[in-house]
């Protein structure tokens, strides 16, 4: 089940970090989803890491947009 739950989780991040990228948006769950990603550190790899840090820098100054 573990296994399920981890690919299950593996295809939300690709999803939600590809959309977020080639939108330059990003809604208040997917903020929240890629907060709890980050916090659980559960198998982040260096690559994803620095993807997320690109997002969250990229809110924080404004080229990206959260929405509703």
């Amino acid at each position: 089940m573990a296994g399920n739950t981890h690919h299950h989780s593996s295809q939300t991040y690709n999803s939600i970090v590809d959309s977020i990228l080639s939108t330059g948006q990003l809604s208040r769950l997917e903020h929240l989803q890629l907060v709890s990603t980050i916090l659980s550190d559960y198998k982040v790899n260096d690559e994803q890491r620095s993807q997320i840090n690109l997002i969250f820098d990229n809110l924080q100054t404004g080229r990206f947009q959260l929405v509703d």
